[in-house]
């Protein structure tokens, strides 16, 4: 049995990795903003925030973790601002990173994020692509790969970049699509929606970090799902296995983009820069590195994985919009002006 720390351990893809941590008979503490919807003999949860370096101090007194996995992380969302993300992403990331370096703890795995880019490509991202965030989630991610990496030589960081993570139970903006293919409405792609846009299923996610924890040495990994479909075809695919009524209907693309960012502006809608890219241009990352140093491979596709999640929301949909004080990709997001566009689809 080993001892593992996850910091956001209450949020989506906290409660999944704590939960596969349980189920393979390994104990578990958790830190979080939030309660934890779990219990368990070997789950010790703090509702704490990782700036607090004496919440930190306390854990790691009471027992050292063979490994810490950092999945906490403000999210981009409502009225959030920079220097909010900053504070929890980046400080919040440089105050750990000293308290496990006290603590004398060998092994820290950072979620990272593809948010590190701006823009699309037209070819699978590398890790020796430098990056170049557009908004201030992507900077603030970018800056705790910086911070951890300046203490190379105090713990090993494995960092894994990672797109959007798909599962039961991943709602968030996604919760937007399903409504729409729930309700049989038009499904609006930007431009004709040929470009290809990775996910990552989040138990695929999951067997990676457990590895990341036992691998040997610093590394940086891009993650991913094979096999990557145009966002057309794996909208399509959703709509097929729903047995929904809804329809694509492509709009021209400068004028869709455009009009999301003065919404944007306006605050108005959910969407924001990182969003303007996801469905209009193309980022998959190039997996081979980390297929071969952590003897990895994706078991889901991307419709395969949305198809789930979609399935999930369906049959959750009255108590998905009853929810409260959960983390953002547990609930769905508010739709704003997108409402409207619903109405009219």
């Amino acid at each position: 049995m080993a001892h593992y720390l996850v910091t956001g351990g209450a949020g989506f893809l906290g409660t999944l990795l704590v939960s596969k941590l349980l189920e393979d008979g390994h104990a578990v503490t958790s830190i979080d903003l939030l309660p934890v919807a779990l219990t368990h003999s070997r789950l010790h949860a703090v509702v704490g925030d990782i700036r607090d370096r004496a919440a930190l101090d306390a854990i790691y007194s009471r027992s050292r973790p063979d490994a810490v996995f950092h999945c906490a992380a403000l999210l981009a969302h409502g009225s959030i601002t920079q220097a909010e993300l900053m504070s929890h992403n980046a400080h919040g990331t440089r105050v750990l990173a000293e308290a496990t370096a006290d603590a004398g703890v060998a092994k820290l795995v950072y979620l990272s994020s593809n948010c590190l880019w701006g823009h699309g490509f037209d070819d699978p991202v590398s890790e020796a692509e430098a990056p170049a965030p557009c908004e201030p989630y992507g900077a603030s991610k970018l800056e705790g790969e910086r911070i951890l990496a300046g203490f190379g030589n105090r713990f090993e960081t494995v960092a894994i970049r990672c797109p959007t993570i798909i599962d039961e139970g991943r709602l968030g903006l996604l919760a937007i699509l399903f409504e729409f293919i729930a309700d049989g409405n038009r499904v609006v792609l930007v431009g004709k929606g040929q470009n290809r846009y990775q996910f990552i299923y989040a138990a695929d996610l999951i067997d990676a970090m457990l590895k990341a924890a036992q691998c040997q040495g610093s590394h940086t990994f891009g993650i991913g799902s094979d096999d990557v479909p145009t966002m057309a075809g794996c909208f399509q695919q959703v709509i097929d296995g729903a047995g929904s009524k809804s329809r694509l209907l492509p709009l021209p693309k400068a004028p869709m983009i455009w009009t999301m960012k003065l919404a944007h502006v306006l605050r108005i809608s959910p969407l924001g820069p990182y969003h303007y890219r996801m469905i209009a241009s193309s980022f998959v990352f190039d997996t081979s590195a980390i297929k071969r140093v952590l003897d990895w491979k994706p078991t889901l596709t991307n419709g395969e994985m949305m198809l789930k999640a979609y399935r999930y929301y369906h049959h959750n949909r009255q108590e998905i919009a009853a929810r409260k004080d959960v983390s953002a990709h547990r609930q769905a997001t508010r739709m704003g002006v997108i409402r409207v566009l619903k109405a009219l689809s």
